[in-house]
């Protein structure tokens, strides 16, 4: 008998599944806590939490994460430098201040418009390697001709040994913004990525687990584990994919929406006919526009663990995660006892890092460069939480909450406060820690509401049922503002929004909210059996699927019959013939295919491509086309019995 392991690593909680090959039954599961900065101890201790003797018959493991869309979605994403060659526009925001604009580039026939400036790369990266994690390059029409792109990449390594990335790796689309974009995200997500796979690879092998390793990409398809190392940006979105593919495997349905409420964020995704709903335009991660094939989703920083706060009578959801103080108070031995003993912060000192539920303590990472502020307050902050008032005895000053801000930011310090989590403790409709420590919370910032506890919490509780509709409305209506779909969810229209579509709920404690958004939409509301591992189940059940596109042009338009150029990821060549250059361009594009599937672990029959060609040519053109678009599609299936 075999099985596969599925593993999804959440802001919060990592999640474990084994499904029986014969007949796709899940005879085991389980959760334990995402461990920082070491993820092994988490995905150890999931999978510890598995039946022991399934584990020694695994033949496969597939993986999906939201870490690194939590990483962009908090800000808490590694230093980046980019380097720009060519054109680009200078008006244009960029998200790094570490930038370097310089000549060369290439024109659209992949001809070499300006010598590439090595020099200016090569002192600009010299002065920014110790500031930075990883280096993003884009030049201009680099899809044409990777040429400088791949000159300055080399030189780089060669210079600093760090990770760089190029546009051209990523996308063969145009739109030169975009590329750099998505080039500058993919570099910074690189060590998250590479830190939890290899974290896997490493509880596997020390378990004596002989099984191959794929990974869930953006789209809902499956990876080999090196294309997902090379491209984490293609795998950024592989959670909320995850939990679409999870929720219309367990509920049976093959058309539906999805909402999967996680630790850190809540995913709002749709399926028809068992097909996701996929993006037209790249995937937008954290306000940035990218050349990243996704699905279609709205994604919110509010989930589970998400910081509540208040200032001025006014209650504020996220939009970053802290550890819940019922978790805490488990956690940390003497935090209960500090919890109860600490004072309660004026009202006008009131922000989101000064609050009487609010405390700090050190994570694992590594100090970089830290302003004199930012290195006093870490000093004094440890392994035990602390409060804005310890903090500030010990450095014998007010601390500037902007400090705390700065040092979250770089992950050195881990926030604790009152969540959604806590509210359900107080309720007691989810248990799991300390209904103590959730209870104190309450009666905390109950204080600062002028509410009863009980009150404090059924708000909360309404308020993230409240976002869980606005989020799948507003998904499903689209072009509708914000605005329009809130009048009517507040009540000021005697209307509600009826839904043909069923809604699947995912997530640990997500039947406690099922109630509260019936309230605001009429909709068929399912929690299936296995809801709160949904993800680690759609990390197995996800397809191979290769996409390679291929352009075909004649050099020149003076001379439309002999001398044709392919423009293939990561190459540019020449032919005489148009018949030589799309023959060629056809077997580039079935060997890309092939390759990729094998790294999946499919060949054969199992995988089916096919090709679709697209020209383009005005009319009365009696010459081979003016422009050919090769579209080779790969889809294999691994030998599972879902």
């Amino acid at each position: 008998m075999q099985y596969s392991l599925g593993i999804d690593a959440g802001g919060t909680y990592t999640d474990a599944v084994l499904v029986r090959d014969s007949d796709g039954v899940i005879v085991d599961s389980n959760k334990a806590l995402t461990t920082y900065p070491d993820l092994h101890i988490g995905i150890k201790n999931v999978i510890d939490g598995l039946n022991p003797d399934y584990l020694k018959n695994i033949k496969l493991v597939s993986v999906s994460t939201t870490l690194s869309t939590n990483t962009i979605l908090e800000g808490t994403g590694f230093p980046v430098a980019m380097i720009l060659i060519g054109d680009h526009p200078l008006e244009r925001e960029l998200p790094t201040e570490h930038v370097l604009f310089v000549t060369g580039g290439h024109d659209h026939n992949g001809e070499e418009k300006a010598s590439l400036d090595l020099k200016s790369i090569e002192k600009f990266a010299l002065q920014v390697k110790d500031r930075v994690s990883a280096f993003a390059i884009s030049s201009y029409f680099s899809t044409r001709n990777p040429e400088h792109e791949l000159k300055a990449k080399d030189r780089i390594l060669e210079l600093t040994g760090l990770p760089v990335v190029c546009g051209h790796e990523l996308s063969q689309e145009l739109g030169a913004y975009e590329r750099a974009v998505t080039a500058f995200l993919n570099a910074q997500l690189i060590p998250i990525t590479r830190q939890f796979v290899q974290s896997i690879i490493k509880d596997i092998k020390e378990r004596g687990i002989n099984a191959r390793l794929l990974m869930l990409k953006c789209d809902g398809s499956v990876v080999g584990i090196k294309d997902a190392l090379q491209k984490p940006i293609e795998t950024i979105f592989s959670g909320p994919a995850a939990s679409l593919v999870g929720a219309s495997y367990l509920s049976g349905l093959e058309t539906c929406a999805v909402i999967d409420v996680g630790g850190t964020s809540t995913d709002i995704s749709s399926i028809c006919m068992g097909v996701p709903d996929l993006s037209d335009e790249g995937a937008v991660v954290g306000g940035w526009k990218t050349r990243v094939r996704a699905i279609r989703m709205e994604t919110t920083a509010t989930g589970g663990d998400s910081h509540i706060w208040a200032v001025n009578r006014e209650l504020f959801l996220g939009p970053r995660r802290v550890i819940p103080l019922a978790v805490a108070a488990i956690k940390y031995p003497n935090f209960l006892n500090n919890l109860k003993r600490t004072p309660m912060p004026a009202r006008e000192d009131l922000c989101e890092n000064i609050q009487p539920t609010k405390f700090f303590v050190r994570s694992e990472y590594a100090a970089g460069e830290l302003s004199k502020a930012e290195a006093e307050v870490l000093e004094v902050i440890g392994e035990e939480p602390v409060s804005v008032f310890e903090i500030s005895a010990l450095i014998r000053k007010d601390v500037h909450p902007q400090t705390l801000d700065c040092l979250i930011k770089k992950r050195l310090v881990q926030a604790i406060g009152f969540t959604p989590t806590d509210a359900l403790h107080v309720l007691g409709e989810y248990t799991a820690w300390s209904e103590e420590a959730s209870r104190i919370g309450a009666e905390r910032l109950a204080r600062l509401m002028r509410m009863t506890p009980g009150e404090l919490c059924t708000a909360i509780k309404k308020k993230v049922a409240r976002n869980m509709a606005l989020q799948l409305l507003s998904y499903i209506l689209t072009g509708v503002p914000y605005e329009s779909i809130e009048k009517i969810l507040d009540g000021n229209y005697p209307a509600k929004f009826k839904l043909q579509v069923p809604v699947v709920l995912l997530g640990g404690p997500v039947r406690a909210h099922r109630k509260e958004l019936e309230e605001f939409i009429d909709a068929d509301i399912l929690v299936p059996e296995h809801a709160e591992v949904g993800n680690a189940v759609g990390a197995l059940v996800g397809k191979g699927i290769k996409r390679a596109e291929i352009l075909i042009r004649p050099a020149s338009l003076m001379s439309p019959d002999k001398d044709f150029l392919i423009f293939a990821p990561g190459s540019r060549l020449r032919f005489d013939t148009y018949s030589e250059a799309l023959e060629t361009a056809t077997d580039i594009g079935k060997k890309l295919v092939e390759d990729y599937m094998r790294d999946c672990g499919l060949s054969g029959n199992q995988v089916e491509i096919s090709i679709e060609k697209k020209t383009v040519s005005p009319d009365g053109w009696n010459h081979p086309p003016m422009e050919t678009n090769l579209l080779v599609v790969g889809v294999g299936m691994r030998e599972l019995h879902f």
